[in-house]
């Protein structure tokens, strides 16, 4: 599966793509403001989006899929019902398809690889596409017993994972509207966007990492044979730090995947936090002289 890197104007392609939802949502903002937009959707929204978000770096990704600290009963309840409000799937599926993803990345039995058919113009934009969302409707389940062992062992993730759908509910933004407000049109927007823009936006965010940050972007550290994995800067905010993916790659286990310095990533600082506060512990931060072994000379 392994290619060659895209052509220039592959890569401003695969930008615009990247950063034009973004765009037009920001230039919606201001057009929408008074027309079904007001401070309350947008301050629903960016709680449940930034909630959402930390729920898929902090909880779904770096604790239950690499294990990168440990944590409280209550924390790990918590980041459990956070992750699923992302409505990215049950937690012990989401867990395996990702640790399948490692084991097999840019690899046949990669579920999501953009190198899928090929390098080529039109296998790379065939495969961009599967490894963006094609993948969820072509689906080979990973094998939960096989890839997540440890959380089907979990009685707490095994009673989380059941009650996925009814922990999802998109009810919840529009029933906050609906009372802030104390009216159905406050309800409604409240839907219209802490429910269906934010949960759309983030699954284009996470999609991403997938598909862009396996594509393009700078490597600057030594990865498995075959592994494509790349540091894309432009989604590090939005994403919370999970687009610096080549980092990740590298250490998978590691808390913090910013591990160069200008990296901004706001999943591992949370980490530093609940450390801080004592919910965390054990915490895999970054081994100097390991990144220092795996980084990638230039020339």
């Amino acid at each position: 599966m392994l290619g060659e890197p895209p052509p220039r104007w592959v890569v401003w392609v695969l930008g615009l793509m990247v950063v034009g939802p973004f765009l037009a949502l920001l230039a919606a903002v201001p057009v929408a403001w008074g027309w079904g937009l007001s401070i309350v959707d947008l301050g629903i929204a960016v709680a449940f989006y930034v909630v959402s978000g930390l729920g898929v770096a902090v909880g779904l990704h770096r604790y239950f899929t690499h294990g990168a600290f440990k944590a409280r009963r209550g924390l790990r309840i918590v980041l459990a019902v956070a992750g699923s409000l992302a409505m990215e799937g049950a937690i012990v599926q989401w867990a395996a398809d990702h640790r399948r993803h490692h084991a097999y990345a840019d690899r046949e039995g990669d579920p999501h690889s953009p190198w899928r058919y090929g390098a080529s113009v039109a296998g790379l934009a065939k495969g961009l596409f599967f490894a963006h969302c094609g993948w969820l409707f072509k689906r080979q389940v990973s094998n939960r017993e096989r890839f997540a062992p440890d959380l089907l062992a979990d009685r707490d993730i095994r009673l989380l994972d059941r009650l996925y759908l009814p922990l999802v509910s998109l009810l919840t933004p529009p029933l906050l509207g609906g009372l802030i407000t104390w009216s159905w049109y406050g309800a409604l927007t409240a839907f219209f966007w802490a429910s269906l823009v934010r949960v759309a936006l983030l699954h284009h965010v996470t999609w991403s990492i997938n598909s862009i940050c396996h594509v393009y972007g700078e490597r600057p550290f030594a990865t498995r044979h075959a592994d494509r994995a790349s540091n894309f800067w432009p989604l590090a905010i939005i994403s919370f730090g999970e687009s610096w993916h080549n980092s990740h790659h590298a250490d998978p286990t590691c808390a913090r995947h910013g591990v160069l310095p200008g990296q901004v990533d706001i999943a591992g600082r949370v980490i530093w936090l609940l450390e801080k506060a004592g919910w965390a512990y054990d915490v895999r931060w970054p081994n100097q002289q390991r990144m220092a072994l795996r980084r990638i000379t230039p020339g």
